[in-house]
């Protein structure tokens, strides 16, 4: 018979090719290939445990296959909370069935139109889109400005899309409707000149619908009974509804000084006046006030208050009016036009000015008073009104204020959608939720106004992972960002949000990581460590919520080193063009560099994260209950046991040996090795321990293993298979009565000159 030592060698020697041999059994291979094929049909506890074959499989690969009667139990389990430590599975002691737990993802999936992630990730878009939109506004205006000093005709400045969209912006003419003979014939004409194209095209029909206004206000004035003017009054709004959109042509024109043939006359295509104009058209239409704005407006301020000479100059002009209640943030509705002018028109030596009586109450008030220079009678000399250090100090608090309305707004309206998200269960409602919808279609840049709810619900409806799909279809990245912002299927109904793992599968791998950086420390040092875990832990589970493609994963140390440590694998002898070859890996491709590896834990690192083979997120990875790589992982533990159940059937101790090398790197104390009889069984072969060792108390038992066996061996895979090897050569020594003939030999059996233990697992290390 061979030795234990023999027959644990001849497997280990090659444990790749033992496995496979296993694999390749029409046993094994017909109940791998049915897990593999029925298990993405699982989307439920019950799904599971009412096919038996599946669950039995599952069991017996995390070796809890004489569990396997007790379906009630294990319901417990896998329908326990992993990221809470009180819940079921996390408090039994037996590592197995919380390993079991974190292999499927019943408990820690849940629907929902964005996860917290993604709400956070769509509020800071919003904030950050609102950013670019005002710096845009800047940048257009700045470019419009200096582009304009630039070009040779009236063509130069159509064929620019950014001029012509500025231009167009400013007049409210629409891009997608116009013609651009007609725009180039008006911005070419002068409108003084009666034979200039515009009086020609637009005069005759300005001058009917004038005529027309004119005999309308005729009869109205006629008119005797209310319904007449009604219909007489809605007629002339009809009219004049017309000449706005002629003067709009008409101002176009004056605004610019190309000669009649299109070209650019000596002075330039525009004075800075019209410039100014334009700028002030442009900005007036922009829906958020921007930096932009607030140069402009502040530049307006200080022009009018140079010809300023009465308060009601002020309380008239709304720019004036409006400048001056930011400045000093009196935006309240009970701040009206006549506070203003009491403020600005109080005697501060005055205790019973209104000034004085409000502002202490109110300080702005005082200050505003103190910023200006009106009488009480509200004049003051024209130019007068405030010195040039109270003008600097007002335009100061401008800039500082100027955006504290829109601010607080856009803080109200991200604190509505957060609030309101969360209650969202499909498209319908989404849809319904028009702040909602609004806060998410101005957040990925389009205009609530200007969109097709049709097309974003298309668009939200979208099969992601189909590239002839509505969405690809509409070639417009913003809405692509918006599908991808949420978990809608292509019914409409929420579903779980797709992200680089599962969460059961975050879950598990910071679990493992806490656990590898704890072990064996010292309860001070356990302490810290744990700590430092929890920090990095945080950061992964966050994090991965994030990631978007296998790149991003791999530039980042951080999420990199806590996955790897968790599969017990040393970050530092692992590159990143190794990483990189590994995502690039087909899963599916038995030639593809990942299943290459001799380690097959690549494979299933590989398979639990959601990305294609371009190392992008996909939704295809999905594969229900489990993700490929804990399908592969469950497929590897039942081979791998499947082995060792083979092995002991013509030797135990070759199963022991197999069942330790496997556990070693689970094993956290000495109370591990006591609480599981095949590791208990293994230490006390080791050292030679009687059977009544059992029977010591167990803290004493946890000293001796601790006396015997140094656990930070166990870190060490050299030090394992050391003691692997001691084991082998003790088992055999133990059991010489039923030993192999070699081991006969070596121990010289019914003679005196036998080979001592020891030497002979001296002789074991010299191979």
């Amino acid at each position: 018979m061979v030795s234990t030592y023999l027959s644990y060698d001849l497997v280990n020697r090659d444990l790749q090719a033992s496995l496979k041999r296993v694999a390749k059994q029409s046993d094994v291979s017909r109940e791998a290939a049915y897990y593999k094929e029925n298990i993405s049909k699982v989307t439920s506890v019950d799904d599971l445990l009412g096919d038996y074959r599946l669950y039995s499989y599952a069991m017996k690969a995390f070796g809890l296959e004489d569990m396997t009667y007790a379906k009630a139990f294990m319901r417990k389990v896998l329908e326990s909370d992993l990221s809470d430590d009180n819940s079921f599975a996390n408090k039994l002691t037996d590592h197995r069935y919380r390993d079991f737990a974190t292999a499927f993802n019943f408990s820690s999936e849940e629907k929902a139109a964005q996860s917290s992630t993604q709400v956070d990730a769509m509020v800071g878009l919003y904030t950050s889109t609102m950013v670019s939109q005002g710096n845009a506004v800047t940048t257009e205006t700045n470019y419009f400005n200096a582009m304009m000093g630039e070009i040779g005709s009236v063509d130069d400045l159509l064929n620019n899309d950014r001029l012509r969209s500025y231009l167009f912006t400013s007049y409210g003419v629409s891009d997608s409707y116009y013609s651009r003979s007609f725009l180039r014939g008006v911005l070419s004409s002068d409108t003084g000149d009666s034979a200039s194209y515009i009086n020609q095209t637009l005069g005759p029909q300005r001058d009917a619908l004038n005529a027309q206004v004119a005999d309308a206000q005729t009869r109205l004035a006629a008119a005797t009974t209310t319904a007449e003017k009604t219909k007489i009054n809605t007629e002339i709004s009809g009219y004049e509804s017309k000449l706005s959109g002629l003067q709009t042509y008409y101002d176009m024109a004056d605004a610019f000084n190309f000669k009649a043939d299109g070209t650019t006359p000596a002075g330039g295509a525009q004075t800075a006046v019209q410039k100014e104009t334009i700028n002030d058209l442009y900005l007036s239409r922009q829906t958020r006030v921007s930096t932009a704005t607030a140069i402009n407006e502040a530049d307006y301020f200080k022009e009018k208050m140079a010809s300023v000479d009465n308060v009601s100059d002020i309380i008239a002009d709304r720019r004036l009016y409006n400048f001056i209640k930011t400045s000093y943030g009196l935006s309240g509705i009970n701040v009206v036009s006549s506070t203003i002018e009491q403020i600005l028109t109080s005697d501060l030596n005055d205790p019973n000015s209104y000034a004085n009586r409000f502002g202490k109450s109110n300080p702005a008030y005082l200050q505003l008073a103190k910023d200006f220079g009106f009488k009480t009678d509200g004049t003051v000399t024209a130019g007068a009104a405030q010195t040039a250090t109270q003008q600097a100090a007002t335009v100061n608090r401008y800039y500082s204020t100027y955006n504290d309305v829109q601010d607080t707004a856009d803080e109200k309206a991200a604190a509505l959608y957060k609030a309101a998200i969360s209650g969202i269960t499909s498209v319908d409602e989404f849809m319904g939720k028009s702040d909602v919808l609004d806060f998410a279609l101005k957040a990925v840049g389009l205009d609530p106004d200007k969109v097709s709810k049709f097309t974003v619900r298309q668009a939200l409806m979208s099969n992601l992972n189909d590239p002839d799909s509505y969405i690809y279809k509409l070639k417009d990245d913003r809405y692509l960002t918006l599908a991808k912002a949420f978990n809608f299927n292509t019914k409409g109904d929420v579903t779980v949000p797709l992200t680089a793992q599962a969460q059961g599968t975050i879950t598990s791998v910071a679990a493992e990581y806490t656990i590898k950086m704890t072990r064996f420390l010292a309860d001070d040092k356990k302490t810290a460590a744990k700590t430092a875990a929890s920090a990095e832990v945080k950061y992964y589970s966050t994090q991965m919520q994030t990631i978007q493609t296998a790149s991003d994963f791999i530039k980042d140390d951080r999420l990199v080193n806590v996955l790897l440590t968790s599969y017990d694998v040393d970050p530092k002898s692992v590159t990143k063009d190794f990483l990189k070859q590994v995502f690039a890996s087909d899963l599916n491709d038995p030639k593809s560099f990942v299943n290459k590896q001799t380690n097959s834990v690549w494979a299933e690192i590989l398979g639990t994260f959601n990305f294609d083979s371009s190392g992008k997120l996909t939704a295809a990875r999905e594969t229900g209950a489990q993700s490929t790589g804990k399908i592969l992982e469950t497929q590897n533990k039942y081979t791998r046991q499947t082995l060792e159940q083979e092995q002991g059937e013509s030797n135990a101790g070759v199963r022991l040996a197999l069942y330790f090398e496997r556990l070693s790197h689970s094993i956290t104390s000495a109370y591990d090795i006591l609480g599981d009889t095949a590791l208990l069984e293994f230490f006390r072969v080791s050292y030679q321990l009687p059977d009544s060792f059992s029977n010591l108390d167990v803290d004493k038992q946890a000293a001796l293993v601790k006396k015997y066996m140094n656990l930070e061996d166990l870190k060490d895979p050299e030090k394992v298979s050391k003691m692997v090897d001691k084991f082998t050569v003790m088992y055999d020594v133990q059991n010489s009565d039923a030993s192999s003939s070699a081991l006969s030999i070596l121990t010289g059996s019914g003679s005196d000159g036998g080979i001592s233990a020891d030497l002979l697992y001296s002789l074991s290390q010299s191979r």
